[in-house]
C-alpha cells in the first residue's frame, strides 16, 4: 500500500505538470505532426545534389506517411498518390516505365501539377504495384530532378518477389516508432532531453533530473513510440485513450494477416505474435507457438513477421570482432517486438504494474526493459543502413552453488554492439553487481573489449571495468569513443 500511496502522489504531480506542457505543445502545433529524428534525413535529401528515389521502409502505423507529408510543406507544390486507395491509378504503372511519361498522366489524372525541383511526388502503398516499385529505379537517370518518395505498409513482401531490387539507383530510410528522445520532445521536454544528452558516467545527471527521466520511462513503457498513442497522449494525457489506440493498433496487424493468405496461414501468424512477448529476453522455441506447429511453418511465420516489421531478430554471434554480422549463428535466436506499449497490451499488463513497480522491479520485469534497449539500440542506428542486432552465448559451463552443489549455467549477453571497431557487450539488469557474472565472464573471455556496459534504472557511474548507462540514455551511447 506504501508504495501504491508513493507513486501516486508522485505521478499526481507529474501529471499536472505535464498537462500543461501538453497544451502548449498542441498550440504550437496545431496540424498535430510530431517532430521526429528523421526530418532532418529527409530535408538533406531534399538538398542533396546526387538525390536518388527514396524508399520509407517500416512497419504499418509507424509514421512514414506524416514524415513524408510533412515534407511536402517545404515544397512548392506536394502530390501523394495512394495505389491502395486508388488502385485505378496502378494501371499507369503497367505501360512501361518511362517515369517522364508517368508523371505526365498521375499529374493529368489528378489534375496537379507534378515539376521538377518544385514538387514531390509520394507513392504511398507502393507495394500494391510491382511495376510501381520498378519504375524507381529509372527515376535516378531519366528524371533526377524530380523528387520523389515512395512506402508501403506490407513493402518487404513485395521486394522480396522482385528478382533483383534497384541497387545502387534507390535508396532506403528505415523508420521506427518514436524513440525515447523524441517521446521526451514531442511532450516539450527539449531541455530534460539535452541535460540528459550531456552526461555520462564520468559526469552523472542531478538526481531530480534522474528522478524525473525515470518517471518518464514508466510513461514511455504504457505509451509506446506509436505517434498516433504519443499524439493522444500529449493533448489529452487519458492513458485509456492510448490503450484503446493500441488495441485498434495490434487489430490492425491481425487484420494484415489475411493479405498473407495464401502463402500463409494467418492463424499461424496471429498465434505466433502472440508467443513473442512470452518468450523475449530466452532463446525461441517454436514449441511455444502451439502443440502442433512444425519447424518449416514456424521458421515461415517468424520470417513473415520481420518482413512486416512487427519483431526484430536478435541472433547470436560469437562477438570476436567486426563485422559481428560475420560471426551470427542464426540457431539461436531471440525476438523482440516493435513497441513496449504494444507488447503491454497484448499480455493485458496492467498500468498499475508499471507505476507502483520499483526501479528494480521495473528493469526485472516481463523483460521489457530488455525489450526497450534493443529497439532503442535500432532507433539510434544509421536510418540508411538496415540495422541488426546481436547477443552473445557461452557454452553452460559447471560451477558449485551455495548449497555445495554441482550445477551447470549458460552465460548471456543481451546485446552486443559495436562502436567503430570497438565491439562492447550491453546488460540490461538491475539488482547486485555480483548478478552480472555473465558479462564478466564475456570481458574475461575477450580482453579486447575495454568495457562492458550495464543497463539500469540508476544513476551513470562506473565499477572496475562496467559503465553504467541508465535505461534512459541509451541515446548517449552514440558518443562512445
Amino acid at each position: 500500500m506504501y508504495h501504491i500511496l508513493k507513486y501516486a502522489l508522485v505521478y499526481g504531480g507529474v501529471f499536472s505538470n505535464i498537462s500543461i506542457f501538453a497544451k502548449n505543445r498542441r498550440i504550437k502545433n496545431m496540424n498535430g505532426y510530431i517532430a521526429r529524428n528523421i526530418d532532418n534525413v529527409l530535408l538533406k535529401w531534399k538538398n542533396g545534389n546526387r538525390r536518388k528515389p527514396l524508399l520509407i521502409r517500416g512497419a504499418r502505423q509507424v509514421g512514414k506517411s506524416s514524415a513524408v507529408k510533412h515534407l511536402g510543406e517545404t515544397f512548392e507544390n506536394y502530390v501523394e498518390v495512394n495505389l491502395e486507395l486508388q488502385k485505378n491509378l496502378s494501371t499507369i504503372f503497367d505501360l512501361d516505365l518511362d517515369p517522364k511519361r508517368i508523371c505526365f498522366e498521375l499529374g493529368a489524372a489528378l489534375g496537379a501539377k507534378i515539376t521538377p525541383g518544385n514538387t514531390l511526388l509520394f507513392i504511398d502503398e507502393i507495394q500494391v504495384s510491382a511495376n510501381a516499385i520498378k519504375s524507381l529505379w529509372f527515376f535516378k537517370e531519366r528524371y533526377p530532378d524530380l523528387h520523389v518518395v515512395a512506402a508501403g505498409s506490407l513493402l518487404e513482401f513485395a521486394l522480396a518477389d522482385l528478382e533483383s531490387f534497384g541497387v545502387g539507383r534507390i535508396r532506403s530510410l528505415y523508420l521506427y516508432p518514436l524513440s525515447f528522445d523524441e517521446f521526451l520532445r514531442a511532450q516539450g521536454l527539449d531541455n530534460l532531453c539535452e541535460a540528459k544528452s550531456q552526461c555520462s558516467p564520468e559526469r552523472p545527471i542531478t538526481e531530480v533530473l534522474h528522478e524525473k527521466l525515470c518517471q518518464q520511462i514508466r510513461y514511455y513503457y504504457m505509451i509506446g513510440g506509436m505517434p498516433e498513442s504519443v499524439k493522444i497522449w500529449v493533448e489529452t494525457h487519458d492513458y485509456e485513450e492510448c490503450r484503446e489506440v493500441q488495441s485498434d493498433i495490434i487489430d490492425a496487424y491481425f487484420d494484415d494477416f489475411r493479405k498473407y493468405k495464401p502463402k500463409i496461414d494467418p492463424d499461424l501468424l496471429r498465434s505466433t505474435l502472440l508467443s513473442v512477448p512470452m518468450q523475449i529476453g530466452s532463446k525461441f522455441k517454436y514449441s511455444n507457438i502451439s502443440g502442433d506447429v512444425d519447424t518449416y511453418n514456424a521458421k515461415k511465420a517468424l520470417d513473415a513477421l520481420i518482413k512486416a516489421g512487427l519483431i526484430v531478430p536478435v541472433t547470436h554471434t560469437a562477438a570476436n570482432g567486426c563485422p559481428l554480422g560475420s560471426e551470427e549463428n542464426k540457431k539461436f535466436r531471440k525476438f523482440i517486438f516493435i513497441d513496449t506499449a504494444l507488447m503491454l497490451r497484448m499480455q493485458r499488463m496492467s498500468i498499475t504494474d508499471i507505476l507502483t513497480a520499483t526501479p528494480d522491479e521495473l528493469v526485472n520485469k516481463g523483460n521489457v526493459a530488455e525489450m526497450f534497449v534493443g529497439l532503442e539500440l535500432l532507433k539510434y542506428s544509421e536510418p540508411n543502413l538496415k540495422p541488426y542486432l546481436f547477443y552473445w552465448q557461452g557454452d553452460a559451463e559447471a560451477s558449485v552453488d551455495e548449497n555445495g552443489r554441482v550445477v551447470k549455467s549458460q552465460a548471456e549477453v543481451d546485446y552486443i554492439i559495436n562502436s567503430g571497431n570497438t565491439v562492447l557487450p550491453i546488460e540490461v539488469k538491475a539488482g547486485k553487481r555480483g548478478s552480472m557474472q555473465s558479462l564478466y565472464q564475456l570481458l574475461k573471455k575477450r580482453p579486447q573489449m575495454p568495457f562492458g556496459i550495464r543497463c539500469a534504472l540508476e544513476n551513470f557511474s562506473s565499477f572496475e571495468n562496467v559503465k553504467v548507462y541508465p535505461l534512459y540514455a541509451i541515446s548517449n551511447l552514440r558518443s562512445i569513443q
